[in-house]
Protein backbone atom coordinates (compact mmCIF):
# COMPACT_ATOMS: atom_id res chain seq x y z
CA UNK A 1 0.00 0.00 0.00
CA UNK A 2 1.41 3.36 -0.61
CA UNK A 3 0.96 5.55 1.94
CA UNK A 4 -0.48 9.12 2.04
CA UNK A 5 1.78 11.42 2.74
CA UNK A 6 0.25 11.89 6.85
CA UNK A 7 0.78 8.22 7.35
CA UNK A 8 4.43 8.50 5.63
CA UNK A 9 5.28 11.29 7.94
CA UNK A 10 4.15 9.41 10.95
CA UNK A 11 6.08 5.95 10.07
CA UNK A 12 9.14 8.07 9.10
CA UNK A 13 8.92 9.59 12.79
CA UNK A 14 8.48 6.01 14.79
CA UNK A 15 10.68 3.66 12.68
CA UNK A 16 13.66 4.85 14.77
CA UNK A 17 15.47 2.46 17.07
CA UNK A 18 14.98 4.36 20.02
CA UNK A 19 11.00 4.85 19.86
CA UNK A 20 9.39 3.80 22.64
CA UNK A 21 6.16 2.76 23.51
CA UNK A 22 5.19 6.00 25.77
CA UNK A 23 5.97 7.88 22.01
CA UNK A 24 3.36 5.81 20.45
CA UNK A 25 0.85 6.90 23.13
CA UNK A 26 1.64 10.50 22.80
CA UNK A 27 1.27 10.28 19.24
CA UNK A 28 -1.88 8.24 19.72
CA UNK A 29 -3.57 10.66 22.41
CA UNK A 30 -3.02 13.58 19.56
CA UNK A 31 -4.78 11.29 16.62
CA UNK A 32 -7.43 9.83 19.03
CA UNK A 33 -8.98 7.11 16.54
CA UNK A 34 -8.02 7.26 12.79
CA UNK A 35 -9.22 3.47 11.73
CA UNK A 36 -7.92 4.33 7.71
CA UNK A 37 -4.60 5.48 9.01
CA UNK A 38 -4.22 2.38 11.43
CA UNK A 39 -4.70 0.48 8.56
CA UNK A 40 -1.73 2.33 6.23
CA UNK A 41 0.57 2.11 9.39
CA UNK A 42 -0.26 -1.64 9.94
CA UNK A 43 0.34 -2.48 5.80
CA UNK A 44 3.88 -1.22 6.25
CA UNK A 45 4.94 -4.54 8.82
CA UNK A 46 6.77 -2.52 10.86
CA UNK A 47 6.09 -3.41 14.31
CA UNK A 48 6.03 0.28 16.09
CA UNK A 49 3.90 1.11 13.50
CA UNK A 50 1.74 -2.18 14.08
CA UNK A 51 1.84 -0.75 17.80
CA UNK A 52 0.64 2.55 17.15
CA UNK A 53 -1.93 1.23 14.44
CA UNK A 54 -3.18 -0.89 17.60
CA UNK A 55 -4.15 2.12 19.53
CA UNK A 56 -5.88 4.03 16.93
CA UNK A 57 -8.09 1.78 15.29
CA UNK A 58 -11.68 1.58 15.75
CA UNK A 59 -13.20 -1.30 17.47
CA UNK A 60 -16.27 -0.70 15.65
CA UNK A 61 -14.83 -1.79 12.59
CA UNK A 62 -12.96 -4.92 13.67
CA UNK A 63 -14.78 -7.36 12.22
CA UNK A 64 -13.92 -11.20 13.09
CA UNK A 65 -12.67 -11.59 9.24
CA UNK A 66 -10.16 -8.17 9.61
CA UNK A 67 -9.20 -10.14 13.14
CA UNK A 68 -8.15 -13.11 11.84
CA UNK A 69 -6.18 -11.22 9.45
CA UNK A 70 -4.30 -9.04 11.88
CA UNK A 71 -3.58 -12.57 13.50
CA UNK A 72 -2.25 -14.03 10.41
CA UNK A 73 -0.30 -11.00 9.65
CA UNK A 74 1.58 -10.80 13.95
CA UNK A 75 2.19 -14.28 13.56
CA UNK A 76 5.05 -13.56 10.64
CA UNK A 77 6.78 -11.61 13.39
CA UNK A 78 9.61 -13.41 15.78
CA UNK A 79 8.03 -14.88 18.86
CA UNK A 80 8.58 -11.81 21.12
CA UNK A 81 7.28 -9.23 18.75
CA UNK A 82 4.40 -11.47 18.06
CA UNK A 83 3.06 -12.35 21.61
CA UNK A 84 3.33 -8.39 22.50
CA UNK A 85 1.25 -7.43 19.36
CA UNK A 86 -1.28 -9.56 20.12
CA UNK A 87 -1.96 -8.80 24.07
CA UNK A 88 -1.75 -5.43 23.18
CA UNK A 89 -4.41 -6.16 20.58
CA UNK A 90 -6.06 -7.52 23.30
CA UNK A 91 -5.22 -4.83 26.04
CA UNK A 92 -6.30 -1.82 23.83
CA UNK A 93 -9.00 -2.90 21.35
CA UNK A 94 -10.18 -6.36 21.98
CA UNK A 95 -11.08 -6.25 25.64
CA UNK A 96 -13.07 -2.88 25.00
CA UNK A 97 -16.23 -4.01 23.37
CA UNK A 98 -19.06 -6.84 23.83
CA UNK A 99 -18.55 -8.35 20.60
CA UNK A 100 -15.10 -9.02 20.47
CA UNK A 101 -14.94 -9.95 23.63
CA UNK A 102 -17.17 -12.81 22.82
CA UNK A 103 -14.93 -13.39 20.08
CA UNK A 104 -12.03 -14.08 22.48
CA UNK A 105 -13.79 -15.81 24.81
CA UNK A 106 -14.94 -18.45 22.11
CA UNK A 107 -10.79 -19.20 20.76
CA UNK A 108 -10.08 -21.37 23.29
CA UNK A 109 -10.04 -24.25 20.32
CA UNK A 110 -9.13 -21.99 18.32
CA UNK A 111 -6.12 -23.10 15.02
CA UNK A 112 -4.51 -20.45 15.97
CA UNK A 113 -1.89 -20.36 19.03
CA UNK A 114 -2.53 -16.35 19.52
CA UNK A 115 -5.75 -16.99 20.00
CA UNK A 116 -5.55 -19.60 22.14
CA UNK A 117 -3.30 -17.07 23.80
CA UNK A 118 -5.33 -14.17 23.84
CA UNK A 119 -8.26 -16.91 25.03
CA UNK A 120 -6.17 -17.61 28.31
CA UNK A 121 -4.78 -14.14 28.88
CA UNK A 122 -8.07 -12.20 28.82
CA UNK A 123 -9.30 -14.78 31.39
CA UNK A 124 -6.31 -14.14 33.54
CA UNK A 125 -7.14 -10.58 33.45
CA UNK A 126 -10.59 -10.83 34.28
CA UNK A 127 -9.23 -12.28 37.53
CA UNK A 128 -6.71 -9.27 38.39
CA UNK A 129 -9.10 -6.42 37.48
CA UNK A 130 -11.24 -6.39 40.88
CA UNK A 131 -13.85 -7.47 39.69
CA UNK A 132 -16.12 -11.07 41.01
CA UNK A 133 -14.57 -13.76 39.30
CA UNK A 134 -16.40 -16.10 36.32
CA UNK A 135 -18.44 -18.99 37.71
CA UNK A 136 -15.83 -21.00 35.11
CA UNK A 137 -12.94 -21.72 37.21
CA UNK A 138 -13.24 -25.31 37.50
CA UNK A 139 -13.57 -25.90 34.16
CA UNK A 140 -10.73 -23.64 33.51
CA UNK A 141 -8.36 -25.15 35.62
CA UNK A 142 -9.21 -28.95 34.24
CA UNK A 143 -8.45 -27.54 30.93
CA UNK A 144 -5.25 -26.42 32.14
CA UNK A 145 -4.48 -29.75 34.02
CA UNK A 146 -5.22 -31.77 30.89
CA UNK A 147 -3.50 -29.68 28.21
CA UNK A 148 -0.97 -27.43 29.54
CA UNK A 149 2.01 -29.45 29.07
CA UNK A 150 1.48 -30.26 25.34
CA UNK A 151 0.49 -26.27 24.33
CA UNK A 152 2.49 -24.19 22.23
CA UNK A 153 4.82 -22.45 24.72
CA UNK A 154 3.02 -18.76 23.78
CA UNK A 155 -0.03 -20.52 24.74
CA UNK A 156 1.52 -22.15 27.63
CA UNK A 157 2.84 -19.33 29.43
CA UNK A 158 -0.99 -17.57 29.28
CA UNK A 159 -2.30 -20.78 30.96
CA UNK A 160 0.57 -20.80 33.52
CA UNK A 161 -0.43 -17.19 33.90
CA UNK A 162 -3.98 -18.03 34.68
CA UNK A 163 -3.48 -20.42 37.20
CA UNK A 164 -0.95 -17.90 38.76
CA UNK A 165 -3.74 -15.22 38.94
CA UNK A 166 -6.47 -18.13 39.90
CA UNK A 167 -4.03 -19.19 42.64
CA UNK A 168 -3.87 -15.50 43.82
CA UNK A 169 -7.52 -14.01 43.85
CA UNK A 170 -9.18 -17.39 44.20
CA UNK A 171 -8.18 -18.95 47.70
CA UNK A 172 -10.60 -22.07 47.53
CA UNK A 173 -8.25 -22.75 44.58
CA UNK A 174 -4.51 -22.21 45.91
CA UNK A 175 -3.80 -25.32 46.61
CA UNK A 176 -4.63 -26.97 43.41
CA UNK A 177 -3.05 -24.40 40.89
CA UNK A 178 0.39 -24.65 43.24
CA UNK A 179 -0.11 -28.60 42.70
CA UNK A 180 0.14 -27.69 39.12
CA UNK A 181 3.37 -25.99 38.85
CA UNK A 182 5.17 -28.23 40.93
CA UNK A 183 3.89 -31.34 38.96
CA UNK A 184 4.45 -29.71 35.61
CA UNK A 185 7.96 -28.19 36.97
CA UNK A 186 7.29 -25.13 34.69
CA UNK A 187 8.97 -22.24 34.73
CA UNK A 188 11.06 -23.68 37.71
CA UNK A 189 14.47 -23.11 36.57
CA UNK A 190 13.32 -19.99 34.85
CA UNK A 191 16.12 -17.00 35.51
CA UNK A 192 14.25 -13.54 35.91
CA UNK A 193 15.47 -10.20 36.77
CA UNK A 194 16.27 -8.97 39.84
CA UNK A 195 12.53 -7.38 41.49
CA UNK A 196 10.83 -9.33 38.61
CA UNK A 197 8.09 -12.06 39.53
CA UNK A 198 9.06 -15.48 38.56
CA UNK A 199 6.54 -17.52 36.77
CA UNK A 200 6.73 -20.89 38.22
CA UNK A 201 3.54 -21.26 40.02
CA UNK A 202 4.63 -22.02 43.69
CA UNK A 203 6.69 -18.81 44.05
CA UNK A 204 4.61 -16.90 41.57
CA UNK A 205 1.24 -17.08 43.72
CA UNK A 206 3.59 -17.22 47.10
CA UNK A 207 5.07 -13.69 46.60
CA UNK A 208 2.06 -12.46 44.76
CA UNK A 209 -0.04 -13.07 47.82
CA UNK A 210 2.07 -11.83 50.54
CA UNK A 211 2.32 -8.57 47.88
CA UNK A 212 -1.42 -8.38 47.75
CA UNK A 213 -2.36 -9.47 51.33
CA UNK A 214 -4.42 -11.86 50.11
Amino acid sequence: MKLSTKASNIYQSISKADTKLGDLRKIATDIKKDHDLAMELWSTGHYMARQLAILIMDKKLLSPELIDQLDQDIQQHPPDESTQLIDWLMANQLSKDKKTIQLMESWEHSPSPLQRRIFWYYQARLRWMGQPSPPNTEALLTAIEERIQNEAPEVQWAMNFTAGQIGVFQPEHRARCIAIGERTGLYKDEVVAKNCTPSYLPEFIAIQVEKLGK
